[in-house]
């Protein structure tokens, strides 16, 4: 058992600490122990934290001034990891100053009070058009929807409207709405908020078995033998967490069409476009996988991912009225006027929102397919650069050319043009690889765990993770590619891994990781290792060097 088991480190500092005489007379003159430490009338830094604890379990007695409470957590957060190497996450960390300021304007404003704050209000519903009819919505100019806190309430809110509505359709027909009771179909891939929503609603989850044939996505023809008469709908994914392929809505939609025309019952698709709700309307816009496929009945997105706002706004749009039932939005009538909600939550921040708008205002359709764009481009050159290593496998297929009648036509006539987004898988800027199998062969006893670790002595955030169910035996690297992910760090990034690679390979014993890890903590990166330093070859036979780093002239 681990060291840290046995041993309690708060119970330790409480022990280690200096402990003081009550007995001991004050000061004649200022009242004080003349042993202890006081807070100074002045601010210095740390104040009474300084060398006393800070309060964790219950509120101090009494408070410190502004500044220091400030110090006292801006130095526990500089612990954290950076947002700009954090590569695990999706979540979008940088927006321009002149969005910082707006949002920092609106920061104390509350999107529930409509009455007190009309223009806010109108804001959100502009955005909810301007989806809409991104989505090709065919009511976009009456659009219905929402803002909610990210992707998971909005898939909630999604698998709530589809129960509902098979709800009132067994009831219609006098069947029983409890035996066996209703069901959703999805891929095991899943993200858990998909599953969240099944166990939180009492809906039975079914979830699809992944394969390497499937692309370790949703299958639709399995899936077919997965619904039923109580399946209120099928949740497919526009970009699979775990290595950023889009599953096929348009061909699950034909399957269920076949299936509604066999049977008579129609199955919804509800579309989790998290993060491809962003991507694929601006990369490769002629995609179907939207409300254009009729079976399509609503679609969420994070404007925190591939939106490229900070965190805390999400969406939810349906593809009209008929399919959001009417006793899932409350009518309020105690904040100065009627208004209406339809959210899991009461009280929300209206900046994320305005922030939202902001984006769509500054960047319009060109500057978001631009960023779209930059960042497929950075996922194809660090998924060919990590294949062309020999010691990966790229699991992920942004980087590879479609088997498709347009593609093979351009490089049978020697037109390929590697920058044309149409010659390429469609699928988010997610790079998932693994090691190599020839690589796995010849060093057994590495793990690809250690690559992780290593990499966060040096700063990144690359996860290192089982597949989903059906391929758990398998582990991937993983890295998002978002806007802040420049060429210069994707430069950095790949001379890291192959760095860390190869010593990992050299070590050539069970220990080899550790001393790894010493050794790269706080270096720099090979291909770097020589810029600017004074060689050896290069200071023989001149004057001797007084140790300072220059070249002599």
């Amino acid at each position: 058992m681990a060291l840290s088991k046995h041993v309690n480190p708060e119970h330790i500092l409480k022990e280690a600490r200096d402990k003081g005489h009550k007995a001991r007379g004050a000061h004649a003159f200022t009242q004080l122990n003349p042993n202890a430490i006081h807070q100074s009338q002045g601010s210095r830094y740390g104040d009474r934290y300084g060398s006393s604890s800070v309060p964790k379990y219950k509120i101090p007695s009494t408070g410190v001034d502004a500044d220091t409470a400030y110090q006292i957590i801006h130095d526990e957060l500089s612990l954290d990891g950076s947002p700009l190497l954090n590569l695990a996450s999706f979540v979008h960390t940088w927006m321009p100053p002149a969005a910082d300021k707006l949002m920092l304007e609106n920061i104390s404003k509350n999107l529930i009070d409509q009455d007190e704050y009309p223009m806010t209000q109108d804001i959100h519903t502009r955005c909810i058009s301007i989806l809409a009819e991104l989505w090709n919505s065919p009511s976009h100019h009456h659009a219905v929807g929402t803002a909610t806190t990210g992707s998971s309430e909005a898939i909630q809110l999604g698998g709530l409207a589809m129960k509902r509505i098979w709800q009132e359709k067994r009831k219609a027909a006098g069947k029983s709405i409890h035996e066996p009771g209703p069901n959703i179909v999805m891929g095991a891939n899943a993200q858990v908020a998909l599953e969240k929503f099944a166990r939180y609603f009492e809906v039975e989850t079914r979830l699809v078995p992944i394969s390497v044939e499937s692309k370790y996505r949703l299958d639709p023809k399995k899936a077919m033998d997965y619904i039923d008469e109580n399946t209120i709908g099928v949740y497919v994914i526009l970009g699979s967490t775990y290595t950023g392929h889009y599953e096929p809505v348009k061909e699950m939609a034909a399957l269920l069409d076949e299936y509604e025309a066999k049977t008579g019952h129609s199955v919804p698709i509800h579309v989790d476009g998290a993060s491809g709700g962003f991507i694929a309307p601006f990369a490769t816009p002629r995609l179907e996988w939207d409300f254009r496929i009729p079976r399509v009945v609503s679609i969420n997105t994070s404007g925190h991912k591939f939106g490229l706002s900070y965190v805390g706004v999400g969406w939810v749009i349906w593809r009209s009225a008929q399919y959001l039932p009417k006793d899932l939005i409350f009518e309020l009538h105690y904040l100065g006027s009627v208004e209406y909600s339809f959210s899991l939550n009461f009280s929300r921040p209206a900046h994320p929102i305005i922030a939202q708008y902001y984006n769509f205002l500054h960047l319009g359709f060109q500057g978001y397919r631009n960023v779209a764009l930059r960042d497929l481009k950075n996922a194809r050159t660090l998924s060919r650069a990590l294949e062309r290593t020999g010691y990966y496998t790229v699991l992920s297929d942004v980087h590879r050319p479609l088997a498709s009648i347009t593609a093979t036509a351009k490089q049978a006539i020697g037109v390929v043009d590697e920058e044309d987004i149409d010659i390429y898988e469609p699928g988010l800027p997610v790079v998932a690889f693994r090691f190599s199998d020839e690589f796995q062969k010849k060093n057994p006893d590495i793990q690809q765990k250690w690559i992780q670790t290593l990499l966060r002595t040096k700063g990144w955030i690359v996860p290192n993770y089982d597949l989903a169910p059906d391929l758990s035996q398998v582990d991937i690297l993983r890295v998002v590619v978002r806007e802040t992910f420049t060429e210069a760090l994707l430069d950095r990034l790949v001379s890291d891994i192959v760095e860390i690679t190869e010593d990992l390979v050299e070590k050539g014993s069970s220990v080899h990781a550790l001393n790894t890890l010493g050794q790269h903590h706080g270096t720099p990166n090979s291909h770097e290792k020589t810029h600017g330093r004074l060689e050896q070859h290069e200071v023989e036979g001149g004057p001797e060097q007084s140790g300072t780093y220059a070249k002599t002239c």
